[in-house]
């Protein structure tokens, strides 16, 4: 994939990676990159939106789910600064990525495989591999979960309907990145429509929400724990591997000046998508801190929990409006994970296993883990830990590799935001390596 031929402005790729639907894509960005033709805002930006809003997907995962609820819950608004700090992180690092494989036309798997020695990239993809799987065994638990609160079916008979759900979800692959982009920013926009259905039945108390948004403050040992538990199930290594490899041969050019405005594109991409995930978790836990806090049941921690108590408060609509939004974002993160699964083995071994074959190997543990009995939600605290683990080794050569101007040519990254960048990374280590010694 990083073996391409130049050929005047457009970067020819080999031959059968584009379908149909792409070459429309790079037509129509080629045009307004170009400044061929006379389109409105909204048409300009519309060939540059989607990597980002796939990328988005594992800002409102199951896990999110889980914290979010229970930092409402404990603390009410207190904690709701978190959410969007770390959804500024989250920016700043997803940029970055997508930087990454516009300028280099490389993920950072292969990017990494390219400038590291051989027993670091193995190590690297060892740990990359355990992150990846560990992040889609628990979305596909939270989609499974999200059909049993849905359906009242057992658990095992909803890990069935997830599998064969995402399966054809996955099968969109074939006809090209567009129609894939497209399944997934739906599943996103009906999460943030149950949200926004839970926030109007929920009245939250509006004057609270504003200040503590913006003005940081805790309130003892437990709420530094939730913090840091809040920013781990945020900002994912998985993602960062994969929204490089979204843009690195969706739309190509190799002129300086199109490329900068390719990425001016896809950054407004970042913040929109970025936006509404951040506001989604937000709502998360402006609608825990409503309806749970405010009656008194901090002890409300798990997702079971939350669909349960949330009938008797706010009626049936608002249970069911919650579990439609858990296994919508069950499912479409479930399939990012594995999209990201198969980027990683890509671009670190240059091997590739058919899409079905990860999927399965996937949905065996999430069986295994149903039969036996083990709590859902504990299990998606657990995936936590592990992304804490993966989530330096991702950030930190990102950093370093959008920072050498040899790699990134016109897009190396400027001083401030090198800056900019080292700290955000050292506050994602730091508040990362804190909630690893107070678990353990």
């Amino acid at each position: 994939m990083s073996e391409r031929e130049l050929t005047g402005d457009r970067i020819e790729v080999p031959t059968g990676f584009l379908r149909r639907a792409d070459h429309r894509t790079q037509q129509a960005a080629d045009d307004v990159l170009s400044g061929a033709g006379k389109r409105g805002l909204l048409l300009r930006l519309l060939p540059f939106f989607g990597p980002a809003f796939v990328a988005s997907v594992a800002y409102v995962d199951p896990g999110n789910f889980a914290t979010n609820i229970s930092a409402g819950a404990k603390f009410g608004y207190l904690l709701l600064w978190v959410v969007v700090a770390s959804n500024l992180m989250a920016m700043l690092v997803q940029t970055l990525s997508a930087k990454l494989g516009l300028a280099t036309g490389r993920n950072l798997a292969e990017t990494c495989r390219d400038e590291f020695p051989q027993h670091v990239v193995w190590a690297m993809w060892g740990l990359a591999e355990v992150v990846a799987m560990a992040t889609d065994l628990a979305e596909f638990l939270g989609a499974a979960l999200g059909f049993y609160l849905l359906l009242h079916v057992p658990l095992i008979v909803g890990a069935v309907f997830t599998g064969i759900v995402t399966f054809a979800i996955l099968t969109l692959e074939r006809y090209g990145f567009r129609p894939l982009e497209v399944a997934i920013g739906f599943f996103v926009a009906i999460i943030a429509v149950c949200y926004v259905a839970e926030l109007v039945i929920g009245h939250p108390v509006w004057s609270q929400v504003g200040p503590h948004a913006v003005i940081p403050s805790f309130s003892g040992h437990e709420s530094v724990l939730l913090a840091a538990g809040i920013l781990g199930a945020t900002v994912m290594p998985h993602v960062v591997y994969l929204h490089s490899g979204l843009t690195q041969n969706r739309i190509v050019t190799r002129d300086p000046k199109r490329l900068k405005r390719l990425f001016r594109f896809q950054t407004v991409d970042v913040v929109i998508a970025m936006t509404v995930a951040g506001l989604v978790n937000g709502a998360m836990l402006i609608m825990a801190a409503a309806t749970f806090h405010s009656h008194g049941l901090a002890s409300v921690g798990t997702i079971e929990q939350a669909h349960k108590t949330l009938a008797p408060l706010l009626g049936s609509a608002s249970a069911v409006i919650f579990a439609i939004a858990l296994l919508a974002s069950g499912l479409s993160s479930s399939t990012v994970g594995t999209m990201s699964g198969q980027m990683i083995m890509q671009g670190f071994v240059r091997r590739r296993i058919p899409i079905w074959v990860r999927r399965a190997v996937t949905m065996a543990p999430a069986f295994v883990v149903i039969l036996i009995g083990v709590d859902p939600t504990r299990t998606l605290v657990l995936s936590q830990v592990v992304l804490s683990f993966g989530l330096p080794f991702a950030v930190v050569p990102l950093v370093v590799f959008t920072s050498r101007k040899r790699l990134m040519g016109a897009l190396v990254n400027s001083r401030p935001t090198v800056v900019l960048a080292a700290v955000v990374s050292v506050a994602i280590v730091a508040l990362n390596v804190f909630l690893l010694s107070s678990i353990f």
